[in-house]
């Protein structure tokens, strides 16, 4: 893992059906992002924001809301990731809806094409995000950066990483979904998403999990995690645009981040859909802010 962290905000919802998730960014900077990180022995670099089109807040055409503005955020981020990858930084996105995991994980997957290094996408949501304009409905772009990245989408975000598809499903593990619309659900079989819901985390557990999640892992490995803050369970984490019950507990977070962490590949990350204007005192920040710790190394216990 990189001991040189850039910190990247994009302040944008954009691709959200709501709005809020703009202010993500600078919640995550007061809940102390940076500090726990370097309190972990880090150098912290934060980049500032990369800016973009106001949400103009309108209807879908075709199929897409705000489609040449969602573009346009995710160039801006894609551009800024692959900077900081090429520096030899591990570059945390502070997000902002999900959509901007096309402009982030494109330019990641661009970086290991660059240095010959396998890619794995560890996805960490209540939603598969594999919605096309055709099966979407709501035409809100968050709901489908994974279709995107895999190549079903609009020409403009699926050529952003320079190579189609950008990631491929076999790369892929999505972990805590449990929301996933009825044609999503049929596509997502169809590619062979490898999807571990939260059926498969009750019956087996977090560890049993995380041990598929992350089994064939080797030196030559990049980790990616996408973590949404919806992938917790609304009774800890209210802050976030589209809730649902039945998420992981805090512990199960926990242990989740922890099992990434022994890895010692995290090489990327992207926290997104914190949304400060449906939180409460800022603790659903405050709460990514301690997984991401976790996700850094710290344990309960000291482990040898």
């Amino acid at each position: 893992m990189a001991s040189l962290i850039s910190l990247i905000g994009a302040p944008t919802d954009i691709g959200a059906g709501m709005r809020g998730a703009s202010m993500g960014p600078e919640a995550l900077r007061v809940a102390g992002l940076a500090a726990v990180l370097q309190a972990q022995g880090l150098q912290v670099q934060d980049c500032g924001d990369v800016s973009g089109p106001r949400n103009p807040w309108q209807a879908p055409q075709d199929g897409y809301r705000h489609l040449n503005e969602v573009v346009a955020w995710n160039q801006a981020l894609h551009a800024a990731v692959y900077a900081e990858l090429g520096q030899g930084r591990l570059p945390i996105v502070l997000g902002g809806d999900h959509s901007l995991g096309i402009g982030s994980i494109s330019a990641v997957a661009r970086h290991c094409r660059d240095t010959g290094k396998k890619l794995r996408v560890l996805w960490l949501d209540a939603h598969a995000d594999f919605n096309t304009n055709t099966l979407t409905p709501s035409g809100n772009l968050h709901g489908m950066p994974v279709a995107c990245l895999c190549g079903l989408g609009p020409q403009a975000l699926i050529e952003i990483g320079g190579q189609v598809p950008a990631v491929k499903p076999a790369w892929l593990r999505q972990i805590g979904i449990r929301s996933v619309d009825a044609g999503e659900k049929r596509l997502v079989h169809a590619h062979q998403l490898d999807v571990y819901d939260m059926r498969f985390i009750d019956e087996q557990g977090m560890r049993t999990t995380m041990d598929r999640a992350l089994a064939g892992l080797d030196a030559h490995t990049h980790v990616h995690v996408s973590f949404d803050v919806d992938f917790l369970d609304p009774a800890i984490a209210p802050g976030v645009g589209t809730t649902v019950r039945g998420g992981p507990t805090y512990r199960e977070a926990q242990l989740c981040m922890e099992m990434i962490a022994d890895t010692g590949l995290l090489a990327s990350l992207d926290i997104m859909e914190l949304n400060p204007a449906l939180d409460e005192r800022n603790r659903t920040a405050e709460l990514a802010v301690d997984l991401v710790e976790s996700l850094f190394g710290k344990s309960t216990l000291m482990r040898t």
